[in-house]
Parts: structure tokens; sequence; C-alpha cells
């Protein structure tokens, strides 16, 4: 099974993310959960969210505490909350920054066996003209992971958005496949 923490702010669309990822999942035929933890639920609030995956049903009921990846929406949250708590030894943690590994590094309380970087908000900001970095992450997350393809991701995006939103944020997700830089710690 391998469970996904995803960390980011009201309003930047992390919950959306993880039911996009669990559908991209199930579109490969694999059984899913997704589901959010708010805690204070206004804009720009810390935001969790977790995606299940795996080969077989799933029977668990509980948040994810031992991540074996986490996705960081928001590089604020680096200074705040401790986004690798409970991360699994060989875990990925996944992150929307412009800044350098080095930089990012210094930030993690805990060093991940595997590191993706990638600009998810400025690639939102030019392909949709938001901030709204989720369906951009999902690219870094199918690329860093293996997980679920790009192909599934884009359809899982086109499934929650239609028409011409949801072509731009498949875009955002391609875009962001190929930008992310994956270093292995």
């Amino acid at each position: 099974m391998i469970e996904i923490r995803f960390h980011g702010r009201g309003g930047q669309g992390a919950v959306t993310a993880a039911n996009i990822l669990a559908s991209a999942a199930f579109l490969e035929g694999k059984y899913v959960q997704a589901f959010p933890f708010f805690g204070v639920e206004r804009r720009g609030a810390p935001v969790t969210a977790f995606t299940r995956i795996d080969e077989k049903p799933i029977r668990i009921k509980t948040q994810i505490y031992e991540p074996d990846v986490v996705v960081v929406l928001d590089p604020s949250l680096l200074d705040t909350v401790d986004v690798t708590a409970g991360l699994k030894d060989g875990g990925t943690v996944i992150v929307n920054t412009e800044k350098s590994k080095e930089e990012v590094l210094e930030k993690l309380k805990k060093k991940p066996a595997k590191l993706a970087l990638v600009d998810a908000t400025t690639i939102a900001l030019e392909v949709l003209g938001l901030p709204i970095t989720n369906t951009a992450i999902l690219g870094a997350v199918a690329k860093a992971t293996g997980v679920v393809t790009l192909e599934h991701v884009q359809k899982a995006i086109q499934g929650v958005f239609s028409g011409a939103l949801g072509e731009k944020n498949a875009k955002a997700a391609a875009e962001a496949f190929e930008k992310t830089e994956t270093y292995e710690l």
C-alpha cells in the first residue's frame, strides 16, 4: 500500500488533489481511499488530505500517520509545519517551490530518501492564470513516484474539470511532470 499525505492551505486544492490522485489510480484498476482532515476551516489555514492506493482492498479507516509520500502545495508550510512527521524510511517528499534542493532540505526535519521539486505556482499562473497548484503538483507526483501515470492523472483531472478548464489543468499537470527535478538522497 502507498500512503500519501498532502499539505496545503485552504483554497489551494489539496483535498481536490488527493481525490484526483485517487481517481487516477482507480482508472488504473487500483483500490483507493481519499479523504481530508480539517482543523480550522478557513481560506489560508493549513489543510491536510490523504490518499491510499493499493492493489488489494483497503480496510484501514484512519488518517495517515506514517506516509510513504508527502506532497507540499505551499512552501511556506515548511516554516510552520513538520511535513515530514512520521515519514517512512525510504519516503519521498514533493514540494512546490522555486527554492534549491539545499534550501528545502534545510527546512525539513527528516531527510527523505527522495526529494522532488517543481515550481507549480509559476506553472499554474502561466497555464491557468491562478495560483492554484493542485493539478500541477499531481504531474510532479506522477513523475516522482510512478504510482500513477501522467495519462491517468490527466484523465482524472478532465473528469473533475470539464471542457477548456479540464484541458488547461491537464496541461498544467503535464508541464509540471516535465519540469519536476528529482533527487535521490
